[in-house]
């Protein structure tokens, strides 16, 4: 199973959100290159990084900060938050990013993410926000009448590969992860990446049970709940 330390940036600091409230923010720093670099020293071999800022205003505003994380490691980054035209999906594969997530635009624009999922294939992941079971978007200040588990069946029908699914209510909250909800995600014939709520080794080891495609790990190991070289040991079970 893929483990994604996240780094969530928001005013250029490495921040954590909870329940993505953006008034509810705890800073963990300044040097976003700095975290990319500690979490490859530990073993990381992916990175999620999202730009919160972005995801707000609709447009990506920390590429820089993107392109030099992927300059400084040989990390597989993967970069989202306001990600919704193909200059900017472009500009981004070509500075090294391996994989775009789109979000906001895959609910509001179900012609143009088909159109990027044929043209760019597994480069692109969608971001499913689910809040009580329903999509959110705009960086996760509006909720749509949308079901969350029914867009995903058909994210699988237009060709998607990935999808990184946060249940909104549970991320930043050291609640632990939703094994049941997904469950049902992987019966779908995709990548899942689980996100929101990772709290303890014991979530870790009960999505590789599961067989879930990756998991993203934040809140918890910026507070040191966690270790990332025991999340990573976990991930790989009794396959060491």
């Amino acid at each position: 199973m893929k483990i994604f330390p996240a780094i969530d940036l928001l005013n250029k600091k490495v921040v954590r959100l909870y329940q993505g409230d953006y008034q509810k923010q705890e800073i963990f720093g300044d040097d976003p290159v700095a975290f990319a670099k500690e979490f490859e020293a530990a073993g990381a071999e992916y990175l999620h990084l999202v730009d919160l800022d972005g995801a707000k205003a609709g447009s990506l505003h920390y590429f820089d900060i993107a392109k030099q994380i992927v300059e400084a490691t040989d990390l597989f980054v993967e970069v989202g938050g306001g990600i919704r035209d193909e200059a900017t999906i472009n500009h981004c594969l070509d500075a090294g990013v391996h994989r775009v997530i789109l979000g906001t635009i895959a609910q509001k624009d179900p012609q143009f993410t088909q159109e990027m999922l044929k043209k760019y294939g597994s480069q692109i992941a969608i971001g499913v926000d689910a809040k009580d079971g329903k999509v959110a978007v705009e960086g996760w200040l509006e909720t749509t009448e949308t079901d969350a588990l029914a867009f995903c069946r058909q994210l699988q029908a237009w060709g998607a590969k990935t999808i990184i699914f946060t249940e909104i209510s549970r991320d930043g909250t050291g609640l632990g992860i939703n094994i049941p909800l997904y469950q049902q995600l992987n019966q779908l014939d995709l990548e899942i990446v689980a996100s929101g709520g990772v709290a303890a080794l014991t979530d870790i080891e009960e999505l590789r049970k599961i067989h879930i495609g990756g998991a993203i790990v934040g809140k918890a190991l910026y507070s040191g709940n966690l270790k990332l070289t025991d999340v990573l040991a976990a991930s790989k079970g009794d396959d060491q």
